[in-house]
């Protein structure tokens, strides 16, 4: 009867390594492709970071050296030979419009400038910032009208740059020898809860410039 039982056992593991054999042939294809797949998709993912890393560094680089000249001029030139595009395109413009307002080429500045606000494929951010730093340098140049409907907008609830917004409504005030409203628009932003410690400083030296007082 042993002797029975063990031959069953044998038959059976027969019929089992039978069968997973069959199985392995059939359908073992399916596990070297998703092994291959695994590997492949792993390498590829190195590969993009490797790809991306070396070209945000190529970026710096000739950001770097295009800072590197001795003239806004030529800084700006070397700006415009990068080539980027999308939003490392935005930092490029940003930077060569800084150089052309240090070139006291204000027109070049603000062309630039609004470049990129007007870059519906760039994010928010850019566009608002751009628009900020537009707007402050246009300055008194800018009619009081569209610089308050402009400020309007980069201050509105959940804007990037709301609190810089807030603070150039202020001083948008102070020109228009506007004092009492300038000192309550300053004691706002004291107020708000996003307030930055550098903000919080300019703030409360505005204050006290204009005659107001801080409270304690």
């Amino acid at each position: 009867m042993h002797n029975n039982d063990s031959f069953i056992d044998e038959v059976t593991e027969e019929v089992r390594r039978d069968r997973l054999y069959a199985l392995m042939r059939r359908y073992g294809w399916i596990g070297i492709a998703l092994v291959a797949l695994i590997v492949g998709g792993a390498a590829w993912n190195e590969w993009q970071k490797s790809s991306h890393a070396s070209d945000s560094q190529a970026f710096g680089d000739g950001i770097l050296a295009a800072m590197a000249n001795d003239d806004a001029a030529a800084r700006m030139k070397a700006l415009d030979a990068i080539g980027a595009s999308g939003a490392r395109k935005a930092v490029v413009e940003m930077l060569a419009s800084a150089e052309a307002l240090a070139a006291k080429d204000k027109p070049a500045a603000l062309e630039r400038l609004a470049a990129i606000t007007a870059d519906t494929s760039l994010p928010a951010s850019y566009r608002q910032l751009a628009d900020l730093k537009a707007v402050i340098i246009a300055g008194a140049s800018l009619p009081a009208a569209e610089r308050d409907a402009r400020l309007a907008a980069l201050a509105a609830p959940g804007a990037p740059y709301r609190m810089l917004a807030l603070e150039q409504q202020a001083y948008a005030l102070v020109a228009a020898d506007r004092k009492d409203d300038a000192i309550k628009a300053f004691e706002a932003i004291l107020q708000d809860a996003d307030l930055t410690p550098g903000l919080k400083a300019r703030a409360t030296q505005m204050i006290v410039t204009l005659g107001g007082k801080v409270a304690a």
